[in-house]
């Protein structure tokens, strides 16, 4: 009976991973169709193929380091057998023997653990084989920045790898000998029978020659990320205190080494090894610790800025390179001019499109006037500009998506077969409003209709920004298009996106893959029926490209032929650029190399390289051969629509509000710091931030930028603007206007007082029932709104409730 209750468990447990088993596999091999209906296999194989060999050579490595420790730590026989007996009536159970047998066991599982944490590391070890020198070296060890950037994490890793193995295996055969009764703890001193002194000699050795190779090759390059002074970097301590005293304590390390060799060789491990380590942990205390703290309070917290001020000026350009602030351009402006007629008619492209709607409430008008149906939904809104019937215009627009959430019926055949896509956009002027008060639309309803020269040919929206799990086309149900009225529109799907399912095997490895026994049983799905899934641009990009960063505004463009494209911003980042400041999660350098476009009707994707010149992006193209195209081969139609990458320009502008100042006396003083001035808004207070077309002084027409101002520091007058240029061969680049600090102009927050004051005067001037002043109100201490008014809440949510405004920055 046990014997039947064992091989039943042993057939269920084996069953179990069958299942687990073809899971996994059905995972991969979905991952792999879809890299290949993308055509990045690359991406997939080269990912695979690297992660496969680390796994195996960390964890042989681990391996036979455990194993062969163990095993010769029981060479021999034990003289004194330790065996354990709590009961008469069981055997006695002997604990050497079961040590002898643990060490195949316990060795694998280390190695299985080791692999696994190690394969991670597949990003870092592809970047350090295929790295692209940066070309500027350090001021400090004058090495090249690549080597911050490439080769310094994956030394780290290997040597903190390799000493953590060691210390295992130290902590391993510590107690092993112990029961073995080779170290023998009284009478004192602490005595080791020769073969396992020399045993844990050489290990407790290769320890510390490894400390030795950590402290000189990765603690001391690592002193440039220093916080020790007022700066990110290597600071007067760091320099003449820590560096001499890191380089003292790795030849320490090493003599530490030669003498705990010694000591085992002497059959005294006990006595040299303890004055090799008490020694060693003594210097390292005094010199890194307590050396380094005197210096800082006592010499350099009297005279900081003289003594600073030379990693100060390192600090500030190595900040401005990592960020890309060191190509700003400057502009001066006395901020004195009279505005004339002339000047208006020099600037009507400007005047014309000064918007007079905000992204929130437009959104949810938006959804108000042209969703439709429940089940579709606007989720942003994004800025743009087109040449609409010869002019230059800036519009905002909105895709129209399926949410599948708010089906009327959620059935696997509705989400699944027939309620498969969005359809068309929304877009307007941002000027225009009708005489009703409400936005003045170029493309509208449904099916997508326009009122001017630009159209959409190809409006269903099968990827986009709402999350959703798979569909199937070309299936036996019909594809819901489009209302029309009472009745409904299908049509058929004709792109050439998505995995076709082929056969049974596929749609058992699908089924398993998506967890849905429909897609094995239903009749509706067919051979040549296509399967479309991680059709969220967001996870569709990062899955494709996992090694990039992506901008949290995506955004959606209509080309000159009716298709509907998303754009995507992706960054190369490191944290290892040295001296320059971090971010929250330690990322010190970012350049926005890549330009994705994702079709929204076949799913494909297009990576353009933006950034060139970026040795991280020509690090990756080395490591991913094929799959980055040059920008000059993005079609015209899609160049003249990419714009300057929000989450960059956020952290480069608030960056400049102090990394404008490059004299460290006046950095060090912040004598000359800037803010940006913020908005209260529907939901939150954020930062001012613009998408304008204007023409910017001393240029010839204007165009579309990306505008942000600053004022000083707790005061409200401007002090300076900065524009991102997105149109022609300007892309990308930064321009500062400064206005002369000896006079005052008013800043965001000051306008909008001053027109607040003038609206309260001409309406207080007004009788009663023409906006004036309500005796009523008077004596309440306030207003009554207008008639259609908002009551003092512009901004107050009417629509539905699932919205969102690209970035909470207009």
């Amino acid at each position: 009976m046990p014997r039947r209750r064992a091989g039943l468990l042993l057939v269920i447990a084996a069953f179990a991973a069958v299942l687990f088993l073809f899971s996994v596999l059905s995972g991969f091999l979905a991952d792999w169709w879809w890299f290949k209906e993308i055509g990045y296999q690359v991406v997939f194989t080269r990912e695979l193929v690297t992660r496969t060999l680390l796994f195996l050579a960390a964890g042989g490595l681990t391996f036979g380091v455990l194993y062969g420790n163990l095993r010769l730590a029981q060479r021999g026989l034990v003289p004194n057998r330790i065996v354990l007996q709590l009961d008469k009536s069981v055997p006695p159970f002997n604990v050497t023997a079961a040590m002898r047998r643990f060490s195949l066991p316990a060795s694998l599982a280390g190695g299985l653990l080791a692999g696994l944490a190690v394969a991670p590391a597949w990003s870092v070890v592809l970047r350090m084989i295929y790295q692209t020198p940066f070309g500027i070296t350090d001021p400090v060890f004058s090495r090249d920045i690549g080597f911050y950037v490439f080769t310094l994490p994956g030394l780290a890793g290997l040597l903190g790898f390799l000493a953590g193995l060691v210390s295992i295996s130290l902590l391993l055969l510590l107690p092993l000998y112990g029961l073995r009764g080779d170290i023998i703890l009284s009478p004192r001193p602490v005595r080791f029978e020769p073969s396992a002194g020399m045993h844990l000699g050489i290990l407790v050795a290769v320890l510390f020659l490894l400390t030795a190779v950590r402290l000189w090759f990765v603690d001391a390059p690592n002193l440039l990320y220093s916080t020790t002074g007022p700066l990110v970097g290597a600071s007067y301590t760091d320099l003449y205190a820590r560096l001499p005293a890191i380089r003292v304590t790795a030849v320490l390390a090493l003599v530490a080494a030669a003498i705990v060799l010694i000591g085992a060789m002497r059959r005294d491990l006990s006595r040299w090894g303890l004055w090799a380590v008490g020694g060693y942990v003594a210097v390292a205390l005094l010199g890194r610790g307590l050396f380094p703290l005197v210096i800082q309070k006592l010499v350099v917290a009297p005279t900081e800025l003289t003594r600073e001020t030379p990693y100060l000026k390192d600090h500030i350009a190595a900040t401005r390179a990592a960020w890309g602030l060191d190509s700003v351009g400057i502009r001066e402006l006395n901020g004195e001019a009279d505005l004339t007629l002339a000047d208006i008619r020099a600037n009507s492209a400007t005047i014309e499109n000064v918007r007079l709607w905000d992204r929130d409430p437009l959104l949810q008008t938006f959804g108000q006037l042209q969703e439709i149906r429940t089940y579709y939904d606007f989720v942003s809104v994004d800025d743009d500009r087109y040449w609409i019937d010869g002019k230059y215009r800036q519009v905002l627009l909105s895709p129209r998506e399926l949410n599948p959430a708010s089906l009327p019926t959620r059935t696997f055949i509705n989400e699944h077969l027939t309620f498969t896509h969005g359809m068309g956009l929304t877009l307007g002027p941002v000027n225009q409003v009708t005489a009703e008060g409400l936005p003045v639309l170029f493309i509208r309803d449904l099916p997508p209709v326009s009122d001017v020269s630009l159209k959409v040919t190809r409006p269903q929206i099968y990827y986009g920004e709402i999350a959703n799990d798979f569909v199937f086309v070309g299936t036996k149900q019909r594809e819901f298009d489009h209302p029309s009225g009472e009745a409904n529109v299908y049509a058929s799907y004709e792109g050439s996106g998505g995995v076709k399912v082929a056969n049974l095997l596929r749609r058992l490895v699908l089924a398993v893959r998506f967890g849905s026994s429909n897609i094995l049983l239903s009749q509706d799905i067919t051979n040549d029926s296509r399967v479309l899934y991680y059709r969220n641009i967001v996870e569709r990009a990062g899955r494709a490209l996992p090694f990039l960063r992506f901008d949290r505004d995506p955004y959606m463009v209509a080309t000159t032929d009716g298709r509907l494209v998303w754009i995507a911003d992706a960054y190369t980042t490191s944290d290892g650029y040295p001296y320059a400041q971090p971010l929250d999660d330690g990322t010190n350098y970012m350049r926005n190399s890549v330009k994705l476009v994702i079709d929204a009707y076949d799913g494909s994707l297009t990576a353009y390289a933006s950034a060139p010149d970026d040795p991280m992006i020509r690090t990756w193209a080395r490591v991913f051969p094929g799959i980055f195209q040059p920008i000059d081969s993005m079609p015209a139609d899609l160049r003249s629509h990419i714009r300057y990458p929000d989450d960059l320009y956020r952290v480069q502008t608030t960056l400049y509000t102090s990394y404008h100042m490059e004299a460290p006396e006046d950095f060090y003083h912040r004598e000359d710091q800037w803010q940006i001035p913020t908005v209260t808004e529907a939901r939150a207070t954020v930062p001012f931030m613009r998408h304008i077309v204007m023409r910017l002084p001393d240029e010839p027409k204007a165009e579309f930028i990306y505008m942000v101002p600053f004022t000083p520091r707790g005061k409200d007058n401007l002090a300076a603007w900065m524009v991102a240029r997105n149109d022609g061969d300007a892309y990308g680049k930064l321009r500062v206007y400064r206005l002369s600090r000896q006079s005052l102009v008013f800043g965001p927050q000051q306008i909008e007082n001053r027109i607040h004051t003038v609206a309260a005067l001409r309406a207080a001037a007004l009788p009663p029932g023409r906006g004036g002043q309500d005796p009523r109100a008077q004596a309440r201490g306030g207003s009554v709104p207008e008639p259609g008014g908002d009551g003092g809440d512009a901004r107050r949510r009417t629509g539905p409730a699932v919205r969102r405004v690209r970035g909470g920055k207009e």
